[in-house]
């Protein structure tokens, strides 16, 4: 990716461009000095723009644009004025930095910009393709330029085989799609270039590829425990959420305190021995040796916690250690957004993850139920263990687990879990898995929780219907003399709010019998859970 002779880059290993000598055209310079990460601008037009890029989502960085006093409110600021220069943050991702490096001829370590890498041409992606006189040629995106300084290059220059693989993917990709039940195939595979619909594709799904590579990144520096987080997207051009902050615990409204200081702690020595937490909390303990779960859904889960003497080896300390497993956050194909799949083997009743967000009140969530509800998603749980107080929202804050979709059959199962905070109106949520669960296979887990044993009763049975087209108020099917419709949410509370309901619930009854409603939708893939009443 860099040009011969020069600095080797951190990109893909041996991806190079031969250049012929001489440096991308560059425009005039201006008297603009850049050191540690802080930009002086000497004249109006070297202070560069405020893009608007989300500070979370990694590739961002935050300096400090020092503007001339003149330009401060015409000179009228008293605090300004009695310094030469005055300092407001500008939040701009690195890749613009390193433009604007660039474009000055400006050296900078702390984003990257040397004197000895402010030549380099390092291939970011490849734009377009066409033959000239029989030569193919590829029009490339240099990374850390404009892209007003792209520039077309003969084949025989490129040192990148895995951009000019993925260049070749997203072509055949996009002329393989099926349109009206027929494939959109190239007239002539030998044609000169490429139509502007295919070149257009190839450009978003390279930035769509940085976007997820840079969030993932994102995702891995905000995280505290061992699984590594991976993100990937071969089903369309959804970027990352623009509005997600990744969180690991709790994040308390304002008004609400949550007291991670535990009162009391154990004195064991063997915690598999000895009057442990649970003991002490009137339960018992809830792992045994393998570190699986042993209790049934619904009986809480007393951990060791910060005052007990035992060391951080002990078994009975399992959720506060975070996710063991490495998770992949993919976009699903059957329409239902994103999803969360595991990359390893889990062992049966094994924790997985943690369900987390922003602790609200209960009245709030209503607010925020009946909004989410028009737009037709929802992260609401309600902490409802003791008393119904408290909701977690994980629309903004959240973890892994905000990804993770609904199953009437799902591998997870969740468990209400006390270690610093023994207060039972703010218990922990811990997702366990109820299986062992393959690598590759999607985490599910019953967004209505209605048999907190995981199994079904002898009188009743659920059943998940799809609805295509997503109706509201019409009836969905008839089975056995049970009608099954589709009614506005607004007209019930729910128990459990869980992440994108589709704003509807399913209404089930016979005529001789009064009807029941149940909650289970996912956007574009209307999930309707049915019970069937024996008459």
């Amino acid at each position: 990716m860099a040009a011969a002779g020069a600095e080797a880059p951190r990109g893909e290993a041996g991806a190079q461009c031969h250049r012929p000598p001489g440096p991308l055209p560059r425009p005039k310079p201006s008297r603009t000095v850049m050191w540690a990460g802080r930009l002086r601008a000497d004249t109006p037009s070297a202070v560069p723009s405020r893009p608007a890029t989300d500070p979370g989502h990694g590739g961002s960085v935050r300096a400090w644009v020092r503007v001339p006093r003149a330009r401060v409110l015409g000179g009228m600021c008293a605090r300004a004025a009695s310094f030469k220069a005055w300092c407001v943050p500008c939040l701009v991702s690195l890749d613009t930095l390193q433009e604007l490096c660039r474009k000055e001829k400006l050296t900078c370590k702390s984003i990257g910009i040397t004197k000895r890498n402010l030549n380099n041409y390092e291939v970011e992606y490849l734009c377009d393709y066409k033959v000239v006189k029989d030569v193919e040629y590829y029009l490339v995106k240099w990374k850390g330029w404009p892209e007003s300084t792209n520039t077309w290059e003969p084949l025989s220059n490129l040192r990148c085989p895995q951009l000019l693989q993925q260049f070749s993917s997203d072509k055949n990709s996009f002329l393989s799609r099926v349109k009206k039940g027929k494939a959109i195939t190239p007239k002539n595979s030998r044609r000169k270039s490429l139509p502007p619909a295919v070149a257009e594709y190839i450009v978003k799904k390279a930035k769509q590829r940085i976007a997820l590579q840079r969030w993932q990144d994102y995702l891995n520096r905000r995280k505290n425990h061992k699984g590594m987080i991976f993100v990937e997207n071969t089903v369309d051009l959804e970027g990352p959420p623009l509005d997600f902050y990744y969180i690991n615990e709790y994040r308390p409204a304002p008004g609400i305190t949550i007291n991670n200081e535990a009162t009391f702690g154990c004195s064991c020595t063997d915690c598999f021995m000895g009057k442990c937490c649970p003991v002490e909390a009137g339960v018992v303990l809830a792992y045994n040796k393998n570190q699986q779960i042993k209790i049934k859904p619904g009986t809480p889960i007393y951990e060791c916690n910060s005052r007990c003497q035992c060391g951080p080896d002990c078994p009975n300390r399992i959720v506060q250690k975070g996710t063991q497993y490495s998770l992949c956050i993919f976009r699903t194909s059957n329409g239902c957004g994103w999803g969360v799949k595991t990359l390893v083997k889990i062992k049966r009743m094994s924790f997985v993850m943690e369900y987390v967000g922003e602790v609200i009140t209960s009245e709030e969530a209503e607010k925020r139920g009946q909004l989410y509800d028009n737009q037709g998603i929802t992260y609401l749980f309600d902490l409802d263990y003791e008393s119904d107080e408290f909701t977690v929202d994980a629309a903004r804050y959240g973890n892994v687990s905000h990804f993770v979709n609904h199953s009437c059959d799902p591998n997870l199962q969740v468990f209400s879990v006390f270690i610093d905070n023994l207060d039972t109106r703010l218990p922990r949520i811990a997702l366990f898995s109820t299986r062992t669960i393959k690598a590759g296979e999607e985490l599910t887990f019953d967004y209505q929780m209605k048999d907190q044993c995981g199994s079904q009763t002898s009188s009743e049975k659920f059943l998940c219907a799809v609805d295509g087209g997503g109706h509201k108020n019409s009836q969905l099917a008839e089975m056995q003399g049970v009608s099954v419709w589709v009614v506005p949410s607004h007209e019930t509370s729910l128990t459990h709010r869980h992440p994108r309901s589709s704003g509807a619930m399913v209404e089930v009854g016979t005529e001789r019998q009064k009807s029941q409603r149940f909650w289970g939708q996912e956007p574009n893939c209307l999930l309707a859970m049915a019970e069937l009443l024996h008459t």
